[in-house]
């Protein structure tokens, strides 16, 4: 009678590592945005000294004014936060990283499962 397959075990130190692995590769696929993104242009001072900013001339009610005023803001504190608008571009560069990546590593865990499996099975079924 065959006996029973007992699976390797993975040590808690091993769960560890993979477990940071996973961890440090999440936090870099989140940070390299921020670290490849081109510094923005500053705005030109003879510009700035031009423009009077008051919280009319940036769009805010009365209201939205006291909001910002509780959060400890005036008008010229909050103008870059208003006035900055979403940038939805997408960098090309930044995308094929990450997507290699993700595939390098979905490559990576797919070996590593059917080397597992074709020891189980050898295991399992001796020639």
């Amino acid at each position: 009678m065959a006996s029973d397959y007992v699976p390797p075990v993975q040590k808690g130190f091993g769960q560890l590592v993979d477990s940071l692995f996973l961890l440090v590769l999440v936090y870099c696929s989140l940070l390299a945005p921020l670290l490849l993104k081109a510094p923005d242009k500053q705005p030109d001072p003879a510009q700035a000294i031009k423009t009077q900013v008051s919280w009319q001339t940036l769009g805010q009610n009365p209201t939205m004014q006291a909001q910002w005023q509780k959060l400890g803001f005036d008008a010229e504190q909050a103008k870059p936060i208003i006035t900055t608008r979403f940038d939805y571009t997408i960098d090309p560069v930044s995308l094929i990283v990450t997507a290699l990546v993700i595939v390098g590593y979905f490559v990576f865990v797919l070996r590593v499962s059917e080397k597992q499996y074709r020891q189980v099975i050898a295991e399992k079924f001796p020639e």
